[in-house]
């Protein structure tokens, strides 16, 4: 008996020597990267939620403040290297603006205005705007996106709809809407970002209260871009907001829950998640902190984000995990990151 029960101490020992040695080999799952800060906004500076990169390679920055005083947006606008060239207001404009774009065919860059509920042509020297689209409505206008036509396409993250207009603006019109679009969840956000695949047969359309990407089938007909069916894609990324689509049709999601990138095939797959928050110093975010507009660098070696530091409780939302730290940062920030997919540990 005595021999048994040493027998079974010697296999319990090995077991958990086993064990001991899988729990201290090194990690083998996610290679995140490295996250830099690309360039921090003067102090006092509002949040910041828009971002694109201009054919200047230059980067340009929208403001977002819906619960600060009532005065016009804010533009900045910095050079590849993350140095403030000019910062300027935009000309009749709520304080609330989100995604922005040049247009390709145009080449006019269009701000949304978030708070009133249309969107802006603005000049990117001095900040003077015209109305360039409006819609009906309570909308909740959110992100654009172009086709080769010139023709605008904008989210309506509160009523579920895709809106159109041509390259010259004008009175918006649905393109589609879709119950896929809408959302009872939080951020209480559906539509958000959007963008074509490379063949343009499909859109994809993050919405950040479902947590979800929704693929929107695409006809084209003598250049004329027709919306068919709406699909949940792919689900389970926390927040997903803005997105952009690589040359491989890959999707870069930035899950604004998760202070992280998601990196989907055209499969749907998770094949990269990149970034994390890693605190507040010196009132600047470390790495991500509810991570907004993602676009690539002019060169295609970085992916550039904006930190828009949303405390959820200040639009009267429960707090996420993280919306208490956002009462730390003191000077908004852009992130960036190498825009490479690392392999997957095995």
């Amino acid at each position: 008996m005595q021999c048994f029960t040493q027998k079974l101490m010697s296999v319990a020992l090995a077991g958990a020597s086993i064990a001991a040695m899988a729990w201290t080999r090194p990690a083998s799952a996610w290679d995140r990267g490295s996250v830099q800060t690309f360039a921090v906004l003067p102090q006092g500076a509002p949040k910041v939620e828009g971002l694109t990169v201009g054919n200047d390679g230059n980067v340009y920055i929208s403001t977002f403040d819906p619960t600060g005083p009532a005065a016009p947006a804010h533009l900045f606008v910095f050079n590849d290297g993350g140095t403030l060239l000019r910062e300027v207001t935009i000309a009749n404009s709520s304080p609330a603006t989100l995604g922005l774009g040049f247009n390709p065919v145009t080449h006019q860059l269009l701000v949304i205005d978030f708070g009133a509920g249309k969107v802006l042509n603005v000049n990117p020297h001095t900040g003077n705007s015209s109305v360039f689209m409006t819609v009906t409505g309570n909308s909740g206008l959110n992100a654009l996106t172009f086709d080769q036509s010139g023709n605008v396409y904008v989210s309506d993250s509160f009523q579920g709809i895709i809106w159109k207009t041509g390259p010259h603006g004008g009175a918006g019109t649905v393109w589609k809407q879709d119950p896929l679009l809408t959302t009872t969840g939080t951020p209480p956000f559906g539509a958000n970002g959007i963008a074509f695949n490379r063949a343009r047969n499909a859109m994809f359309v993050a919405n950040t209260g479902n947590d979800t990407l929704v693929q929107i089938a695409v006809s084209n007909v003598g250049g004329t871009l027709t919306a068919g069916a709406a699909t949940v894609f792919t689900n389970s990324i926390n927040g997903a907001d803005g997105i952009i689509i690589d040359g491989n049709d890959n999707i870069w999601v930035a899950a604004n829950q998760a202070d992280e990138i998601v990196v989907v095939d055209p499969t749907g797959k998770a094949i990269a998640k990149l970034g994390d928050f890693n605190g507040v110093e010196g009132g600047v975010t470390r790495g991500l902190l509810f991570p907004a507009s993602p676009a690539f660098s002019a060169d295609g070696a970085s992916l550039l984000v904006t930190n828009l530091e949303l405390d959820l409780r200040s639009i009267g939302i429960t707090q996420s995990v993280d919306s208490q730290w956002a009462g730390q940062v003191t000077r908004h920030s852009i992130a960036r990151l190498p825009a490479r997919i690392p392999p997957i540990g095995q």
